[in-house]
């Protein structure tokens, strides 16, 4: 049915190029493929394409990097969690980027998209659709953590305004990440190659030994 026909309602669902469906009323994990999250992260800008280089850097970049982040503050994670921190993003292949100052504006609406996302991209990955706080908070420190060295290298922020907008990491060197904007087929393929290698883990570990 037309979206503009009288008495229609609005359309929303976005088709995705796997064929999926996905409505983002009501989301379902059975229409949530991973070839479209690295399709759609590879594509979406961070900070509004507002960055230096020849490329965007991509949702898919920073998915990398706060997964590698996390890892650097839990030594100990599984791959559940390596797994929660790539796809802490993984809505935004869907409602893209959308900044925090407009994030402001928008209030509620936004987040409750984001929100019910999230639960049905966990559920799709089997993982719980509700983290753990513990978990939670590492992420979001991981997050703060990229977005100060993104903020400060790429999207030109001094050093005084990244650290009152994320907080100045202690213990870590920018120069032991790669945040060199990349294309979107690089990003893309990075991106599913180590979802694939997180998936690989997990299921060598639900393996029971015998």
């Amino acid at each position: 049915m037309a979206a503009d026909r009288a008495g229609a309602p609005p359309r929303a669902w976005q088709r995705m190029l796997s064929g999926r469906r996905l409505d983002l009323l009501d989301p379902s994990p059975l229409d949530i493929e991973i070839s479209d999250i690295a399709h759609g992260l590879a594509r979406v800008a961070r900070w509004n394409g507002q960055t230096r280089g020849d490329h965007a850097f991509s949702v898919a970049q920073h998915s990398l990097l706060v997964e590698t982040l996390v890892g650097e503050l839990m030594p100990d994670a599984d791959a559940d969690a390596r797994l929660a921190a790539l796809l802490h993003d993984a809505p935004e292949y869907v409602i893209g980027d959308m900044i925090s100052p407009f994030k402001s504006v928008m209030g509620g609406s936004y987040r409750d998209c984001e929100i019910r996302l999230q639960r049905a991209i966990h559920l799709r990955f089997s993982l719980p659709a509700e983290l753990d706080a513990g978990l939670r908070k590492e992420i979001k420190r991981a997050d703060q953590i990229a977005a100060y060295f993104e903020a400060t290298l790429l999207a030109g922020f001094s050093t005084a305004e990244a650290t009152e907008f994320f907080g100045r990491p202690r213990g870590f060197n920018a120069e032991r990440f790669d945040v060199t904007p990349r294309s979107v087929t690089w990003a893309q393929n990075a991106f599913l190659k180590r979802f694939a290698a997180i998936e690989k883990s997990r299921r060598q570990t639900a393996v029971p030994a015998g």
